[in-house]
């Protein structure tokens, strides 16, 4: 599977403390927002808070949730932002949002605090960097806040949502789509550490030239 990859772009690994391959697993007490908990994933892109963010994030399903929750959710945000007020575009390609934090990191260039959410034009040519973790948990002055949340909205309206089974192998190009999870369904300390849903979370970044 990293061969295949390799054929979309340059596997690497931002944490030098993990494997190439990083496991996403279930943990029913850990904060149920996260990737590995059990709530709704907010939509998001990786490493938001870094100036060279990933340019893909992929993610090989090895374990589906076996109760029948957790589908995966994908939105263009660029579309998104498309629908949005001018007043929102404007606020939101400001230099005003924050979230999370930077350490430990490989290939990611500088810790990026505060950033734009719409960083460069915001059609199309840049990242939206957008988390919707940031809202609950970044304190944001309220207009701000607010065409955060408008972004928020128009992303969901145009979510598409399915599920991955075992084998599937989902390549997110980071410059255009934003994904999540649907939160997985209830009961899961009810099952085995080794039955809960899991995933393999894989980076990849596009040579230079060819992040279109």
């Amino acid at each position: 599977m990293t061969g295949f990859a390799a054929e979309v772009a340059v596997p690497f690994s931002p944490f030098p403390r993990w494997p190439l391959w990083k496991d996403i697993g279930v943990k029913v007490d850990k904060d149920p927002g996260k990737s590995s908990g059990i709530g709704y994933n907010a939509f998001h892109m990786d490493l938001v808070n870094a100036t060279r963010p990933p340019d893909y994030t992929t993610l090989l399903c090895v374990r589906p949730d076996p109760l029948g929750g957790g589908l995966s959710i994908l939105s263009d945000a660029h579309s998104a932002v498309a629908r949005l007020s001018e007043d929102s575009r404007v606020l939101l390609a400001e230099s005003a949002y924050h979230y999370g934090t930077f350490f430990d990191l490989f290939g990611m260039g500088e810790e990026y605090k505060p950033f734009p959410v719409l960083d460069s034009s915001g059609r199309g040519e840049g990242f939206v960097r957008f988390t919707g973790k940031m809202l609950e948990r970044s304190e944001l002055g309220r207009a701000h806040a607010d065409a955060a949340r408008e972004l928020a909205e128009e992303l969901a309206r145009g979510q598409v949502s399915f599920m991955l089974r075992p084998g599937d192998y989902l390549i997110v190009n980071q410059r255009r789509f934003l994904h999540g999870r649907e939160a997985l369904h209830s009961g899961q300390e009810t099952v085995p550490v080794a039955d809960r849903r899991l995933l393999l979370q894989l980076f990849l970044r596009a040579p230079a030239g060819s992040t279109g």
